[in-house]
C-alpha cells in the first residue's frame, strides 16, 4: 500500500488526532464520570451505518459509555500499523487476521481467555472462530463466519434449461456435473456453445462458471473435499504437489483452457484493472454460475438479483472454506481494559447488529446453527432465501473446514513471496498444475512454521 495515501484527506492526522483527544494510547474520559471508547474498523457505507448503530444501541445500553467510530475504509492495515507503533491504539477493533497473530504474539492484544466466563455468549463461539497466540492466551476472534457458496442466475439457468445447483450437501454436483452443466449455460454472441462447431472463445456472451485459482477460500475446499491440504499435520510440509491437490488445481485451470467455460484473466475486467462484483456479473449474465462468499448476500439483495445459492461441487467430500473474514480484538493499550472488553463482546451479538439479518455476516455463536428459534433469528426474513437453511446454515455447520489462511503460520511471507505468483501462472494457462505446483512446493515447505495453536473450551 502507497504510505503517501495515509495523509490524503487528512486520513491518519484524523486518527491521531481522534486518539490524542481520547487522552492516547486508547480510550479517555470524555463527560464527567463518562468512559469513551474507541472503536476501529473497515466495511462499505452500508456496514457503517450498521456499525454506527450498534455502536449508539451500547451507549443506550451502558450508561456512562461514550464510543468513538473510527471508520477507516482505505489502507487499513497500514493506519493500524502506524498506530500501533507509535502507542496511539483505539479500544476495541477489526485487525487484519494475519496481523492479529503477529500482535497476539507481542502482547498487543488484551488475552480475553480470562473473560470467558463473564460473557458466556463468548464461550458459545463455534471453535474455528477462536484466535490463539498460545496455550490459554486468547488474542481475538473471526469477526464473523463466512462460506464459500455456488451463486448462479435463475433466468440463466432456466434458460439453459438445466436444473438448479443443489442447496444441500448430500445432493452437491460432483465436479463433472459441474463442467457439464458450465457447457450449457456458456454460450457465445452467436449463441454457439464450447462443444460446438464455430464456437468463438473471443466472443463469450455468456460464461457458465467463475471459480478463483488464486483465492485460497475459493478452491480450498475442493482441495480438503479431494483428500488434500495445503500442509500436513506439523505444518511444515508443503502437499501443494500432492496428487490430489495437482488434479484440483489442473481442473480449475481447464475449467478456462480445456473446457473454456471459465473466463481467464482480464476477460471480466470492466475499466482498468477493476472486476465487476458478483451480484453485478449475475445480473448482466456475463457468468451464469459464481464461487464466492457468503457476503455477496448483501449486494445481491441490494442489487435486486435473481440470484440462488448452491452448495459447491464436491470431490470426496462436500467441502467448503469458513471463517474467512477478519479478526475483532481489544487492544492492550486501553486505559479501560473491562469497558473495552464489554463492547467487544456487545459487537458481535446478532442481538444488537443487524448485519446478520441483513445477509454480510454469519453468527458465530453455535447456537444460531443448532437451536432453531435462533436460526430463525437471522434468517427468517426477506434477505434470506428459501434454500439458505440447507445451503448456508447446515453446510456451514457439517460441513465447513477452517480456511488454512486463518491457520498456517507465516502465511503472509509465503503468499506474497511463492503461493501467489505460482497461482497467477497457473491462471495463465502457459504451464500445467503439476509443472508449476511440483517446482513451488519445495520452496513453501522451506518457509513453513507449522499452524498456529488451537484449542479446545
Amino acid at each position: 500500500m502507497r504510505r503517501r495515501d495515509l495523509f490524503r484527506m487528512g486520513g491518519l492526522t484524523a486518527l491521531g488526532a481522534a486518539a490524542a483527544a481520547c487522552g492516547g494510547g486508547g480510550g479517555g474520559a470524555g463527560a464527567p464520570g463518562a468512559v469513551e471508547l474507541q472503536f476501529m474498523y473497515w466495511g462499505s457505507t452500508f456496514e457503517q451505518k450498521a456499525v454506527n448503530k450498534m455502536l449508539q444501541a451500547f451507549e443506550r445500553s451502558k450508561p456512562g459509555r461514550k464510543v468513538k467510530p473510527l471508520f477507516t475504509p482505505d489502507e487499513y492495515d497500514v493506519k493500524l500499523n502506524t498506530l500501533v507503533a507509535g502507542g496511539r491504539v483505539p479500544d476495541v477493533g477489526y485487525v487484519p487476521m494475519a496481523m492479529s497473530f503477529r500482535l497476539g504474539e507481542q502482547g498487543k492484544l488484551v488475552n480475553l481467555f480470562p473473560y470467558l466466563k463473564k460473557y458466556p455468549q463468548l464461550a458459545g463461539y463455534l471453535q474455528d472462530a477462536y484466535l490463539w497466540s498460545g496455550q490459554d492466551n486468547l488474542h481475538g476472534v473471526a469477526t464473523a463466519n463466512e462460506i464459500e457458496l455456488l451463486w448462479y442466475s435463475k433466468s440463466a439457468v432456466a434458460e439453459a434449461g438445466i436444473a438448479p445447483p443443489p442447496a444441500d450437501a448430500a445432493n452437491a454436483w460432483t465436479w463433472d456435473q459441474l463442467v457439464e452443466n458450465a457447457y450449457k449455460l456458456t454460450v457465445d454472441q452467436n449463441g454457439r456453445h464450447p462443444d460446438e462447431s464455430g464456437f468463438d472463445p473471443k466472443q463469450v456472451r455468456q460464461f457458465g462458471i467463475s471459480s478463483s485459482i488464486t483465492y485460497g477460500a475459493a478452491w480450498y475446499g475442493f482441495l480438503r473435499g479431494n483428500g488434500g491440504d495445503i500442509a500436513d499435520e506439523p505444518g511444515r510440509k508443503c502437499l501443494l504437489d500432492a496428487p490430489e491437490a495437482i488434479e484440483v488445481f489442473q481442473n480449475l485451470q481447464d475449467l478456462v483452457y480445456k473446457h473454456r467455460v471459465a473466463p481467464g484473466p482480464g476477460q471480466l475486467a470492466a475499466t482498468g484493472d477493476d472486476v465487476p462484483g458478483t451480484n453485478i456479473l449475475l445480473k448482466t449474465k456475463r457468468v451464469a454460475m459464481v464461487v464466492d462468499g457468503h457476503w455477496s448476500l448483501l449486494d445481491m439483495n441490494e442489487s435486486k438479483v435473481d440470484y440462488g445459492i448452491g452448495v459447491l461441487p464436491k470431490y470426496g467430500e462436500p467441502f467448503t472454506a469458513s471463517q474467512v473474514a477478519g479478526a475483532s480484538a481489544v487492544f492492550a493499550g486501553t486505559k479501560h481494559v473491562e469497558e473495552a472488553v464489554e463492547l467487544f463482546a456487545f459487537h458481535i451479538d446478532p442481538r444488537y447488529v443487524d448485519l446478520y439479518q441483513q445477509g454480510l455476516w454469519m453468527p458465530q455463536e453455535k447456537k444460531y446453527y443448532e437451536d432453531q428459534a435462533a436460526i430463525d433469528s437471522w434468517t427468517k426474513n426477506a434477505a434470506h432465501p428459501q434454500e439458505f437453511r440447507t445451503a448456508v446454515v447446515d453446510y456451514a455447520r457439517d460441513h465447513g473446514v477452517p480456511d488454512f489462511r486463518n491457520r498456517l503460520k507465516n502465511l503472509s511471507a509465503i503468499s506474497s513471496d511463492l503461493l501467489t505468483p505460482a497461482l497467477q501462472e497457473l491462471e495463465t494457462g502457459k504451464r500445467s498444475a503439476a509443472e508449476v505446483l511440483k517446482e513451488v512446493a519445495p520452496k513453501i515447505t522451506a518457509q513453513l512454521q507449522g499452524w498456529h495453536h488451537t484449542q479446545e473450551l
